[in-house]
């Protein structure tokens, strides 16, 4: 009589178990937050078609925001960790191409390294579709490191040195980089030659054109679909100064552009709206002054009155720094001769 090996029969369904489990057919759904949906995927969907092809015993489709993987087990683990791997890419670099995709699926890197050109002390920040944000000039540069050293600073320069852009351009860094939960930026509502009165619409109709630049700039460097809920939960705050009175900004960067525009008494109330850990910088041309002529400019009052206070920094620009087109430096030397 022949007696069953029962260690053997157990081993033998625990392996059949086993398999049956890792190789059941299994979903997962995957929300991507604060993606662009349309750069993630690619053109035509071509980045997740390349990752469906190197699965091709799984299925992965994309709907709004989410990324249903149908599959085993293990292969959806697979696809799920190389997912997150290229979100990580997206949030830092600001797009994914075929090439970053193809360099996970052969094992180059859980997460893709950026082209090695752009690995340098001058990025501030990895933007919209790809864009780079760098500071381009020595004086953006100072301005770059003094932002990282001092929760206040000044930036004075003409026309076109990047005061503004580059300010947005720390102020989101620094939201990416969760050192501050919320952005604040705002400008004096002043007419420069123009009257606010007899353009059409409500105030905020009036007043979004002289706020358009900081608009540019965002667009720059924040995805459209992120950008637009930053603004509407308030993440994001683009404001008339007016409307800063009677607030404390806590856990905030808070930039006041424009500043030549303020009196003195609007540059007070807003100084002292600084929070605990807060950061704020102030940006002005001072050749640009759109006050009446019996109004003090508050920028130049308050850096006249706090130069010797410890924990502020004042970054000048000049012509050098100028960004734009090549005969802008020309341009402002000129003016700068004759009113001198």
């Amino acid at each position: 009589m022949i007696f069953p090996n029962y260690g053997l029969l157990l081993l033998t369904f625990r392996s059949f178990y086993e398999h049956l489990i890792l190789n059941r057919l299994l979903e997962k759904i995957i929300t991507l937050e604060d993606v662009s949906m349309v750069d993630f995927l690619g053109i035509h969907n071509s980045n997740i078609k390349e990752v469906a092809a190197a699965f091709p015993k799984s299925k992965i489709i994309s709907r709004g925001n989410e990324i249903k993987i149908q599959g085993t087990a293990p292969e959806i683990m697979r696809i799920s960790d190389l997912l997150d791997s290229l979100v990580v890419h997206y949030q830092k670099y600001g797009k994914i191409t075929q090439d970053h995709v193809r360099g996970v699926l052969n094992g180059i890197g859980s997460a893709i390294s950026a082209p090695v050109e752009e690995e340098d002390d001058e990025v501030i920040l990895y933007g919209n579709k790809g864009v780079t944000v760098k500071a381009k000039t020595d004086n953006q540069k100072k301005l770059v490191e003094a932002s990282t050293k001092y929760d206040l600073v000044f930036a004075v320069g003409p026309a076109g040195t990047g005061k503004t852009y580059t300010a947005v351009a720390i102020a989101v860094r620094a939201l990416k980089n969760k050192e501050v939960r919320k952005i604040i930026i705002t400008r004096p509502a002043v007419e420069a030659g123009e009257n606010l009165g007899f353009l059409p619409g409500d105030l905020k109709e009036k007043i979004d054109p002289y706020l358009r630049p900081i608009y540019d700039a965002l667009d720059d460097m924040v995805a459209p679909e992120k950008l637009k809920l930053y603004l509407e939960s308030r993440v994001i705050e683009i404001v008339p100064l007016a409307y800063m009175r009677g607030r404390t900004l806590n856990n905030a960067f808070i930039i006041l552009d424009e500043a030549q525009n303020t009196t003195p008494m609007q540059m007070k109330m807003f100084l002292t709206r600084m929070g605990p850990s807060s950061k704020a910088m102030i940006t002005g041309d001072m050749s640009q002054i759109d006050l009446p002529k019996n109004l003090k400019s508050g920028l130049v009052d308050s850096i006249n009155l706090l130069k010797g206070i410890k924990g502020i920094s004042f970054v000048e620009l000049d012509g050098k720094d100028v960004v734009r087109h090549r005969l802008v430096r020309d341009i402002l030397a000129a003016y700068d001769k004759n009113e001198k």
